[in-house]
């Protein structure tokens, strides 16, 4: 969920210097096939020395990966190794590089993967006796000719970032060291017990925090639980589970944790605001929806993550437009594009809501170029899309491109067009396997392609749809809008027609229903 949570420092070098530094290696010694553990440990070894990444980042580029590879082959390895199913995203993948501690489960399948052990992947620190150096050698430098150390010596012996802090730290501690050699050996030793001691309480604050240690997988299993439930369950139910998730994550980040930890938790908070906008939305609740959409969008900024600002300014573009402001959607629109991905899914789920705002506000131009925008950006898209806590996002798009215009017809006046497109988006919905089908999403798609039938003279048509849609198993609030909108239309061109006034009494009756406590399949009891 969380990727990009920190980036490297300014001093490591980009990952290319990593890959030219594996290239030169095999240039020497050939490449063997497989390459041994003892050769990529090798590599990882000369790569942080030279580049100061995180040492599993440098076990990766040794081995020759990217982030998707890796994460590939950790879930070959648990379906060959019959090792317990885990969840493991490129999200993940990513804050463990940025120094995100994994829990001991992960800790030991990236272990088994690298076939090495926690310290040479910086999950923990070596206390074993190291060989005895040069007592001298701190005072006389470590080889350049003006007496300042060399590059190996800042990280190839201690395993330590080369940024210039550390640097500059260095050469303060050499200068202490120096006029430590000129004082008493007593009082050198107790200025340097003491300094120790300062060290380890640094050490102490930086890591101390409040929350277990399988708190952040915990929370990511699930935040993934309550978005594959969303479609499938009572929003209210869903919207009540999700909001005392929220409560305790707001609890932690009160709490003591590290920064890291911190950027992951404002993470999860931004996630959790994110399903509750649209949870807030579905019950018909526009005040609440946008301001879960605006803080999600918040904590997602404070986390660093802007693919879910991106998904925040979605939400708050569908709930504005529910709300006939298009000025305030098209503007959420645009602001989630500063954010998203180019290559991704939601990029073209944004030009879609930009180009359904345009259709709202009566501007046929600005729809015609923002929706000819979505389709080119959707021709551009990778052939693997990225995933949503293990959900392919890449039907979003392709659902946006065809129940959005067909909507924006509808209010464009293009009945046609919106039959075209709206009984597309239907066959697309109806298409979908059972895990991931949207009932909600069909039925506005009925609704949609019941209000082309009334335009175009056929009443009856449309009828026989709004029953279908408003017997759908989640009827929420954006069904019931737009379910209202088809019977106010019918009632005004056939305020005659005796079926018109069957379909307004099932909508009176879908609200009265929806009023009833709702048991957890949906129904009232």
């Amino acid at each position: 969920m969380n990727p990009e949570v920190k980036r490297p420092p300014e001093t490591a070098h980009p990952i290319s210097c990593g890959k030219a530094l594996r290239e030169q290696i095999f240039g020497r010694t050939g490449v063997p096939a497989p390459v041994p553990p003892g050769l990529v440990a090798h590599i990882a070894a000369e790569i942080q020395a030279h580049c100061s990444h995180h040492p599993l980042k440098c076990h990766r580029i040794a081995t020759g990966w990217t982030i998707t590879q890796a994460v590939g082959a950790a879930h070959q390895l648990v379906e060959t190794e019959g090792l317990p199913k885990v969840s493991l995203s490129e999200r993940s993948w990513k804050q463990w590089e940025a120094g995100l501690l994994p829990s001991i489960g992960y800790q030991d399948l990236l272990c088994r993967l690298f076939t090495t052990h926690p310290v040479a992947l910086g999950f923990a620190h070596d206390y074993s006796p190291q060989p005895q150096r040069d007592q001298d050698a701190p005072l006389r430098g470590a080889g350049g000719p003006d007496g300042t150390p060399s590059a190996g010596a800042h990280a190839g012996e201690t395993g330590e970032s080369g940024s210039t802090e550390v640097r500059a730290t260095k050469r303060r501690h050499a200068v202490k060291l120096a006029g430590l050699a000129l004082a008493a050996p007593t009082a050198a030793a107790e200025i340097l017990q003491q300094a120790a001691d300062e060290a380890m309480e640094f050490t102490r604050q930086a890591e101390a925090t409040t929350l277990g240690s399988g708190t952040l997988d915990h929370l990511d299993d699930a935040v993934a639980a309550f978005n594959r439930a969303y479609s499938l369950k009572p929003p209210k139910d869903v919207f009540d589970a999700v909001m005392d998730y929220r409560r305790k994550v707001d609890v932690l980040l009160k709490g003591r944790h590290t920064q890291v930890q911190g950027r992951e938790l404002f993470a999860f908070a931004g996630w959790l605001s994110e399903l509750l906008a649209w949870l807030a939305h579905d019950l018909g609740d526009a005040r609440t929806g946008l301001a879960f959409a605006t803080d999600a969008f918040v904590h997602a900024q404070q986390a660093g993550h802007g693919q879910l600002c991106a998904w925040a300014m979605d939400a708050a573009a569908s709930i504005n437009l529910y709300e006939n402001r298009p000025g305030k959607a098209r503007d959420a629109a645009m602001k989630g594009l500063l954010e998203a991905p180019a290559d991704h899914p939601l990029t073209v789920r944004l030009h879609a809501q930009a180009a359904r705002a345009s259709a709202a506000d009566g501007d046929t131009v600005g729809f015609t170029t923002a929706f000819r925008t979505a389709e080119n950006t959707h021709q551009l898209l990778p052939a693997r899309a990225p995933r949503r806590f293990g959900m392919d996002v890449l039907p979003l798009g392709d659902y946006a491109l065809t129940s959005y215009p067909a909507t924006s017809y509808i209010w464009l006046g293009q009945a046609e067009n919106a039959r075209r497109h709206a009984a597309q988006a239907l066959a697309i919905y109806e298409s979908a396997p059972a895990a991931s089908r949207s009932p909600s999403r069909e039925a506005i798609a009925r609704i949609d392609l019941a209000l082309a039938h009334a335009l175009l003279g056929a009443p009856d048509d449309a009828v026989a749809l709004g029953h279908q849609a408003l017997d759908s198993v989640r009827v929420v609030g954006s069904v019931r809008a737009r379910a209202g909108d088809l019977a106010a239309l019918l009632t005004r061109r056939y305020p005659r027609h005796a079926a018109v006034e069957g379909l307004r009494e099932h909508l009176t009756a879908t609200d009265a229903r929806l009023l009833l406590p709702v048991t957890p399949e949906g129904e009232a009891p």
